[in-house]
C-alpha cells in the first residue's frame, strides 16, 4: 500500500480539490473519488473555487458531493488536490485544505513536488482519473456506475476521445473496466461532444474569422474577446472547446488561443502536433502542461504574446 492509499484508508474524513474553472479531469477525479470514498463509509465532499459553475455539457454527474468553497470544511483528516500539483491553481481553498492533518496530491502533470506532504505524480497517465481509479482499485472501494461515468469522463476529455498520444493499452483496459461498471458512453459522447448552444455558432464565427496563419512557422492563432462572449450569449467557460476548432489547420503545427478573460487577463491555450513542446512555451509565461497541450496566464498585449510565442517557435 502506497504512502496516498494509506491515507485515505486511515481517514474518515476527507475533501477533494480540483484546480479552478476544471475540466472534465478534474471534475471527474474530485467526484469519483469522493463518491467512492463515500461508498466506503467515509465522510467526502469536493469543490473547486470561484466560479463555482459545472458547465453544461458536465451537468449529467452525481454532483451530490460538491460543496461551494465556502463550505470546505477546514478541519479534515486528509485533503487532497486532484490534477494539480500547484498550490496557486486552487484559489482560495489552498489554506482550508492545509489545514487537513494531511494534504495529498495526486495529478499527471509534471510536478515541482514542493506543495503537499505526500504527492503522488505520475506523467505517463493519460489523465488524473487514472491515478484515481488506481487508488479507489487498491483500497478496495466500490466503483458504482456513478463513480465509473465520473472516471470515464476524466479520461475520455483528457484522451481527446483516445486520440491524442498520452492514451496507452493501460488506459482502454481501465476504461474497459469503467465500461463493465455501468458507464453509458453513448449519452456521454452526445452530452460531451455533440452538443452546444446556439449561440456557440456566433462565437466559433467570430474566432475563426480572424485566425491568422503564419506559414514561416507553422503556426495558427486567434483570439477572443468579452464583446465576442457579449455577441454569443455565452458565458467564458463555454469557450472552452475553441482551441480544438483553431488547431485543425492541417497547415500548422501549434495552435494558440487568446482569450480575454478581463481587463488586463489573458488565457493562452497551445497545441502542438508533436515536433514542439508546447508545455516548455506555456512555462516561460508561468502556466504549464504537457508535450502536445498547455496553457497559461499572461498580463501583456495579445500582440505581445503572439511576438513571445513565435520567438521560440523553430
Amino acid at each position: 500500500m502506497g504512502p496516498g492509499v494509506a491515507l485515505l484508508d486511515g481517514a474518515s474524513t476527507i475533501g477533494i480539490v480540483g484546480h479552478v474553472n476544471p475540466d472534465g479531469d478534474a471534475l471527474g477525479s474530485m467526484i469519483g473519488l469522493a463518491l467512492a470514498a463515500r461508498e466506503a463509509g467515509k465522510s467526502a465532499v469536493a469543490s473547486f473555487d470561484d466560479p463555482f459553475i459545472v458547465p453544461e455539457e458536465l451537468s449529467f454527474l452525481d454532483s451530490s458531493v460538491l460543496v461551494e468553497a465556502s463550505a470546505f470544511p477546514r478541519d479534515l483528516d486528509v485533503a487532497v488536490a486532484v490534477d494539480t500539483s500547484a498550490r496557486d491553481r486552487v484559489g482560495a481553498l489552498a489554506e482550508s485544505m492545509e489545514d487537513a492533518r494531511s494534504l495529498l496530491v495526486l495529478d499527471h502533470h509534471i510536478s515541482d513536488g514542493k506543495w503537499g506532504d505526500v504527492v503522488v505524480v505520475d506523467p505517463t497517465a493519460s489523465a488524473t482519473t487514472e491515478i484515481v481509479y488506481d487508488v479507489i482499485t487498491d483500497l478496495g472501494w466500490p466503483i458504482t456506475p456513478a463513480v465509473a461515468t465520473a472516471l470515464y469522463v476524466g479520461i475520455v476529455t483528457d484522451t481527446g476521445r483516445f486520440q491524442y498520444s498520452s492514451t496507452t493499452p493501460r488506459t482502454h483496459r481501465i476504461t474497459a473496466e469503467l465500461l463493465e461498471r455501468g458507464v453509458d458512453q453513448a449519452v456521454i459522447g452526445q452530452r460531451l461532444f455533440e452538443e452546444a448552444p446556439f449561440g456557440y455558432y456566433e462565437l466559433a464565427s467570430r474566432v475563426l474569422g480572424r485566425a491568422i496563419l503564419d506559414r514561416d512557422h507553422s503556426f495558427v492563432w486567434s483570439h477572443m474577446t468579452m464583446d465576442d462572449l457579449a455577441a454569443s450569449g455565452l458565458e467564458y467557460h463555454e469557450s472552452d472547446a475553441l482551441i480544438d476548432l483553431v488547431r485543425l489547420a492541417r497547415d500548422a503545427q501549434v495552435a494558440c488561443l487568446l482569450k480575454v478573460r478581463g481587463p488586463g487577463v489573458v488565457k493562452g491555450s497551445l497545441r502542438s502536433r508533436g515536433a514542439v513542446d508546447v508545455a516548455a512555451v506555456a512555462r516561460t509565461f508561468g502556466g504549464g502542461g504537457h508535450h502536445n497541450a498547455s496553457g497559461f496566464t499572461s498580463h501583456d498585449s495579445i500582440e505581445s504574446i503572439v511576438e513571445q510565442v513565435v520567438a521560440q517557435l523553430p
